[in-house]
């Protein structure tokens, strides 16, 4: 049995090697010089490797088409995924989040396991770019590169989405889905992001928040569409962070205005709280400016914005805010909203939201359900999830269903 696996990222070395391991004859098809560019890249280059989770919890943070992952994940799990990197000797560590990453916080690491793992089953791996598959009779019969042709029995896509398209991500995945029948999804940026439209934004450029709830209400059904507490920055176009880029998971028809999104800075505080507080800081610093009252409550770089936003004049005295002013800063607290203009571009996101149909993929064996032999596995599938090492255990899975599932005699 010959296999194909086109894309040496983290679907496709599962891939190549699980069909190894079960015996086929693999050769995996790399573009670049280097496999797995794009893993070396991710978490910041320390590569969160997945989830210490259950399959319902990872069911949980799938945003698309999460019923379709059930024989993937339960065939090979987040905890098959950490002792798969620990049996071939790279330590692991969770944090905050159950995430995992290599003890030493280096993606090459996990990228050197899996090169090693499909080296040492034989795999051969060659680098060059893929021009198209050969399709006959509904079936699959190889690839065709630049100066020749090579045949194979089955061919797995893994070649991955639309993002960082520096490190390989072109699109290609999609152009070889379609030239075999296949429907791809509409493609957006997913995990990115945000530009907003308010122009007192830019001044909070490089400000990060902690403990602060995020919501986001699609403005054209009036229904809030995310809503979670963590952690985000301001930039100088708009918004980022980990609770911006979960949002923007939830975020689908954009448009300028489409979206707002509201941050309450003072999550753990109710509204009869939180002007309790407000009254303590105004009578300590009864004889002073507002705009230097407001410290201990809040960041320097944010309080002359929430100011402006709230109608107070920057130098009013503590000692003679009104009711009213106190309550309109309340609700700038707690309500800072900012009108969403658009995602950032598709390159700068974490993973591709969109690509191959999974209708027309079998979600017991990723072959496609209109090519014979053709199967599809990671990134390049209609599959994303929130941050979290969520995508990348979509890879693992899917890869390893997929190599074993090509690894089956006709």
């Amino acid at each position: 049995m010959k296999v194909i696996v086109i894309g040496a990222g983290p679907a496709g070395m599962m891939a190549a090697g699980a069909a190894a391991e079960n015996g086929a004859d693999v050769v995996l098809i790399e573009k670049n010089q280097r496999v797995g560019r794009k893993l070396a890249i991710t978490g910041k280059g320390r590569c969160n490797i997945t989830n210490f989770c259950d399959n319902e919890t990872f069911i949980a943070h799938v945003t698309a088409n999460p019923r379709f992952l059930y024989s993937a994940i339960n065939r090979f799990s987040c905890y098959d995924t950490v002792a798969f990197f620990e049996d071939r000797g790279l330590a692991t560590k969770v944090e905050r989040g159950n995430r995992v990453f290599p003890v030493s916080d280096k993606a090459m690491d996990v990228v050197d396991t899996l090169y090693d793992y499909v080296n040492e089953l034989g795999v051969q791996i060659i680098h060059q770019e893929v021009q198209g598959l050969l399709i006959d009779n509904g079936a699959v019969k190889g690839v065709r590169l630049q100066d020749k042709e090579l045949l194979a029995d089955k061919v797995i896509v893994t070649c991955g989405g639309m993002s960082y398209r520096a490190t390989g991500s072109t699109g290609d995945g999609y152009t070889f889905a379609k030239a075999a029948g296949h429907t791809i999804t509409p493609l957006l940026p997913s995990l990115v992001p945000l530009v907003v439209e308010d122009e007192d934004i830019p001044a909070l450029q490089g400000l990060s928040l902690k403990n602060v709830r995020l919501s986001v209400v699609d403005n054209a059904t009036d229904k809030e569409v995310y809503s979670d507490m963590g952690e985000m920055l301001f930039t100088h176009f708009g918004i980022s962070g980990p609770l911006v880029l979960s949002a923007s998971a939830h975020m689908r028809a954009m448009s300028p205005g489409r979206y707002t999104a509201t941050i309450d800075l003072k999550p753990a505080l109710d509204d009869d709280t939180l002007d309790k507080r407000i009254l303590r800081d105004f009578l300590e610093f009864a004889n002073k400016d507002i705009i230097n009252s407001l410290g201990k409550l809040l960041p320097k770089k944010l309080i002359p914005v929430i100011i402006e936003r709230a109608g107070i004049m920057p130098h009013t005295k503590c000692n003679t805010i009104t009711a009213l002013q106190r309550q309109s800063l309340l609700y700038q607290i707690k309500h800072f909203s900012v009108k969403i203009h658009a995602f950032r571009p598709i390159n700068e996101a974490i993973v591709t939201h969109g690509g191959v149909d999974v209708k027309d993929i079998d979600p017991r064996t990723m072959e496609s359900k209109l090519v014979k032999g053709l199967y599809f596995a990671g990134e390049v599938l209609d599959l994303d999830a929130y941050t979290g090492g969520f995508n990348l255990q979509i890879a693992y899975c899917t890869g390893r269903l997929a190599g074993e599932s090509a690894a089956v005699s006709i």
